[in-house]
């Protein structure tokens, strides 16, 4: 997939290993079985190894649980630029359903404005079935990622 992009230099500077860390600790994703594998501006891969509270009430991994790996793989390649950048519009189709093994997640930026971006993620199963497709829109804020305040309670 070829990427039409701005130049770098109208980023945040980010260094990748402060950045791993902070993403690494999305706590739901940890919740949720979600593991990392690789990650830098614009392209990230996680992978999510099908547990039982994973699946529903048919015995296939539940959608949301699919939604949430290709959200997370999406959200490390969309802030790896830099800046806080979140989605303003996501879509999801699912291909096939399984009930065991493990899930992989590679997003990847299709276009990337200053502002506005465009990304897809493909999930696929460790037999090489694609599971689903998720397509994102992500704005960019200014705020640099690794400057993000904490939670108000």
């Amino acid at each position: 997939m070829e990427t039409e992009q701005i130049s770098m230099e109208s980023f945040e500077q980010i260094n990748m290993e402060d950045f791993k860390k902070i993403i690494r600790n999305d706590r739901y994703a940890v919740h949720s079985g979600i593991e990392l594998t690789e990650v830098r501006p614009g392209y990230a891969k996680a992978e999510m190894e099908i547990k039982d509270y994973h699946l529903n009430a048919g015995n296939v991994v539940q959608g949301g649980a699919i939604f949430t790996l290709a959200d997370f793989a999406f959200a490390a390649a969309a802030n790896a630029y830099g800046n806080l950048t979140l989605s303003i519009q996501t879509s999801i189709y699912f291909h096939k359903g399984v009930g065991c093994g493990t899930l992989y997640a590679v997003a990847q930026a299709v276009k990337i404005g200053q502002n506005i971006g465009n990304f897809e993620v493909r999930v696929s199963h460790d037999s090489g079935a694609l599971i689903a497709t998720f397509t994102a829109v992500a704005y960019r804020k200014n705020i640099p990622f690794l400057h993000i305040p904490s939670p108000a309670h």
